[in-house]
């Protein structure tokens, strides 16, 4: 039974999955503030050429469809 129990302690493999699980995790969060970040600037980026394009037709002459 010390054996069992002396060999659990030395084994670290599942302290190594949990760091790849750590790892993992972290990575994941860094992903996903950065794609927050980069879509709330497309989302802006597109409001402005939208509103641009809107105003652009507004202005026109008559002729032009939009």
């Amino acid at each position: 039974m010390t054996k069992l129990v002396s060999r659990f302690l030395k084994d670290e493999s599942g302290a190594t999955a949990i760091e790849y699980g750590l790892i993992a995790a972290l990575i994941s969060v860094a992903l996903i503030t950065g794609a927050t970040a980069l879509g709330s600037r497309l989302n802006n980026v597109f409001s402005g050429l939208s509103t641009s394009m809107g105003d652009a037709c507004a202005d026109s002459a008559a002729g032009v469809s939009c």
